[in-house]
C-alpha cells in the first residue's frame, strides 16, 4: 500500500503543475471564446443572454459562462480568474472519485481513484484549455457518488446532494449529463437489484431538488428565446429555448444537425483514448478487460463481491457517444472518473490477491511510457523549442532527480506502478506547462497583438477587422472585442486601426488605402499541432502574419 507521506507528495507535486497552467494565456477558440462570452455578462451586466460575439448563442446552457462571469466579478477580468471554477470543478471531481471509490470497494481504492483522476492527460488539460467539460465532469461524477450513496444507504441527505450536482451538471452543458448520470446508475440498480430505493417519496423531493437548481437556466433560455419567437437561429425562427435544451439539443449533437458533422468514425473515441488516459492507458484497459471478463464467467450475476456502475457506465457511454455526428476528444473526460476507480480497483485487487506477474508486466510498461514521455520530454525542451534559460535547466533537473530516486527506491511493485505512472503525467505536464505552452502561445497572433496593443497604447476602440474571423484571444485580452468594418466604409473614419491577414493587406492596398504604422506578429493555430510546425527547419512554412495597421485619410 501506498504510504500517506509519498501519497500527498504526488498530490503536492500535481497541485504545482496546476498552478502552472492557471496562469496560462487563454487557448483559441474555445477557451478564449468562452472567457469572452463570460467577459460580456460582467461589462454589459446581463447574464441572461447569451452571445457568441455578435451572434445570439443557442447551444450549451448558462452555469459555465455564470461561473466564469462570477470569477470575474470576484478577481476581475484575467486568465487565471476564468480557470478557477474549472479547477474548483476538478477538486470536486476527485474528492467524489475518493468517495465513489470508497463507497464501492474501500478508502485505499478511492485515494488512488483520485489521484489517477487528477493525473489523467485530458483532465490535466481540461483546466488549462478550459470548456464547459471540467465543470460537467466534475459534477456529475458528484451526483454518482450520492445517488449511488443513496441507493446503498437510502439516504434523504445524499439523493438530495445527487439531485444537485445532476443540476449543476446539467445547466452546463444539457442532457449529456443526465446520460452520464443514469446509464451507470441503472446499471448499478440493475446488478444490485435495489429498484425499490428509487421508488419511494425520498425521489419526489430529489425531482424537486432537480427542477430548482435548473429552474435559472430554463428562465434565462425563456426569456432570451421563447418570448422572442421572431429571432432567427441558425436559420430558423419560433426556436424555444426550454425545448432545446430539454429535448432537442442532444438529438442535434447525435445527428450533427445544427452544430454540423465532423466525424462518422465509430471507433474514433477508442484511439482517442489512447491518450487521453495517459500513462494510466494500458492499465485501464486491462483493468476493464479483467473485469468484463470476471462478469462474463460469472454470467453478469450478482455478487457482492463486485460492482457494476463503472464497468457498465463505461460500455453504455462509449457505444453512445460513439454514434454522435460530432465528436471531440474532450467528449471523453466525462467517463475519465469511471475509469480512474475502475483502474485504482484493479491494482487493488492485484496487490490483494498477489498477482506477481501481471504487476510485474504493468510495472514494466509503466517504466516504458515513462522512458517514452521522458525523450519526448527531452525533444520538447532541446528540439522543439530549445531551452534557452538556466533556471529552465535547473528545474528540469530537479525532475529528473524526483524520478530517479522514487525508480531506484525499492518498495512493493504495486506502489511502484501507482508512483511511476504519476510521475510520467507530472513529468509530461511539468514541461508542457512550465515550457511548452508558453512558448508555443507566443504563435498565438491575437494575445500576442494584444500585447502590442497594450505597450504602444493604442485605443482600442479603434480597432477593426474585415473579415468574420473570430478574434476572441485578442478581443479578451483588450477586454474588447474587435468590430466588423467593410472596406468600403474605412473611408468614412478619419483614422482607425485595423487588424489584418496578409491577404487582407492586400486588399486594402486595392482599394487605395495606406497606412503610417503597421505591427506584425505570427500566427499558428495552436490547437491544431502537426509535424511540420513541430520541427523547426519547416516551422516558417507553418506560419501566418496578423497585422495591426493604422490608416489615415
Amino acid at each position: 500500500m501506498i504510504s500517506n507521506a509519498r501519497y500527498w507528495f504526488l498530490l503536492f507535486l500535481v497541485l504545482i503543475i496546476y498552478c502552472a497552467g492557471l496562469f496560462s494565456t487563454l487557448f483559441e477558440n474555445d477557451s478564449a471564446q468562452f472567457a469572452v462570452m463570460a467577459m460580456r455578462m460582467v461589462q454589459e451586466n446581463d447574464f441572461i443572454n447569451l452571445f457568441k460575439g455578435p451572434e445570439e448563442y443557442l447551444d450549451k446552457p448558462h452555469m459555465h459562462y455564470w461561473l466564469s462571469a462570477l470569477s470575474f466579478k470576484i478577481f476581475g477580468l484575467y486568465d487565471w480568474a476564468y480557470r478557477i471554477p474549472a479547477i474548483l470543478a476538478t477538486v470536486i471531481g476527485a474528492y467524489s472519485c475518493f468517495g465513489l471509490g470508497k463507497l464501492l470497494y474501500n478508502n485505499y481504492v478511492g485515494k488512488i481513484a483520485a489521484l489517477i483522476f487528477l493525473t489523467s492527460q485530458t483532465i490535466v488539460l481540461s483546466v488549462i484549455d478550459v470548456r464547459t467539460d471540467a465543470v460537467l465532469t466534475g459534477f456529475t461524477i458528484f451526483s454518482l457518488w450520492h445517488l449511488a450513496a443513496y441507493s446503498n444507504k437510502n439516504s434523504l441527505k445524499h439523493i438530495i446532494l445527487g439531485a444537485f450536482g445532476a443540476g449543476i451538471a446539467f445547466s452546463t452543458k444539457g442532457q449529456i449529463a443526465l446520460v452520464v448520470i443514469g446509464l451507470p446508475i441503472l446499471c448499478h440498480l440493475a446488478y444490485t437489484r435495489k429498484w425499490m430505493r428509487f421508488l419511494n417519496w425520498r425521489v419526489f423531493v430529489a425531482i424537486l431538488v432537480f427542477a430548482v437548481t435548473i429552474t435559472p437556466i430554463l428562465y434565462a433560455y425563456y426569456l432570451q428565446f421563447d418570448l422572442h419567437p421572431e429571432k432567427i437561429i441558425r436559420g430558423r425562427q419560433d426556436r424555444s429555448g426550454i425545448l432545446f435544451i430539454l429535448w432537442e439539443q442532444s438529438f442535434e449533437r447525435m445527428s450533427g444537425e445544427g452544430v454540423g458533422k465532423n466525424s462518422s468514425d465509430y471507433v474514433f473515441f477508442f484511439h482517442t483514448f489512447l491518450w487521453t488516459f495517459i500513462p494510466w492507458t494500458l492499465i485501464g484497459i486491462a483493468a476493464y478487460y479483467a473485469r468484463f471478463k470476471t462478469f462474463f464467467n460469472l454470467r453478469f450475476k450478482y455478487n457482492p463481491k463486485y460492482e457494476f456502475l463503472t464497468l457498465g457506465g463505461i460500455t453504455l457511454i462509449f457505444i453512445l457517444i460513439s454514434f454522435a455526428q460530432f465528436k471531440l476528444p474532450h467528449y471523453l473526460n466525462i467517463v475519465m472518473p469511471l475509469f480512474s476507480i475502475l483502474t485504482a480497483s484493479y491494482l487493488y485487487s492485484l496487490n490483494i490477491f498477489v498477482k506477481k506477474k501481471a504487476i510485474k508486466v504493468l510495472l514494466s510498461i509503466q517504466y516504458f511510457i515513462l522512458g517514452f514521455v521522458f525523450i519526448a520530454a527531452l525533444l520538447l525542451c532541446f528540439y522543439v523549442f530549445e531551452i534557452q534559460s538556466m533556471l529552465s535547466y535547473f528545474l528540469f533537473a530537479i525532475a529528473g532527480a524526483i524520478i530517479i530516486y522514487y525508480i531506484l527506491k525499492p518498495g512493493p511493485y504495486s506502489v511502484r506502478i501507482i508512483t511511476t505512472a504519476a510521475i510520467t503525467s507530472i513529468l509530461l505536464n511539468f514541461v508542457l506547462n512550465f515550457h511548452f505552452y508558453p512558448n508555443l502561445l507566443s504563435y498565438q497572433a491575437g494575445s500576442s497583438m494584444a500585447q502590442v496593443v497594450k505597450d504602444q497604447n493604442i485605443p482600442k476602440d479603434l480597432i477593426y477587422k474585415l473579415s468574420e474571423e473570430h478574434t476572441w484571444a485578442l478581443d479578451f485580452y483588450n477586454q474588447q472585442p474587435v468590430n466588423r468594418i467593410a472596406v468600403e466604409d474605412l473611408v468614412d473614419i478619419d483614422a482607425l486601426w485595423v487588424y489584418a491577414s496578409d491577404e487582407e493587406l492586400q486588399i486594402l492596398k486595392d482599394h487605395g488605402f495606406d497606412w503610417n504604422k503597421q505591427y506584425t506578429v505570427i500566427d499558428f493555430r495552436i490547437t491544431r499541432l502537426q509535424a511540420k510546425f513541430l520541427n523547426p527547419a519547416t516551422r516558417k512554412k507553418t506560419l501566418r502574419n496578423k497585422h495591426l495597421v493604422h490608416i489615415f485619410k
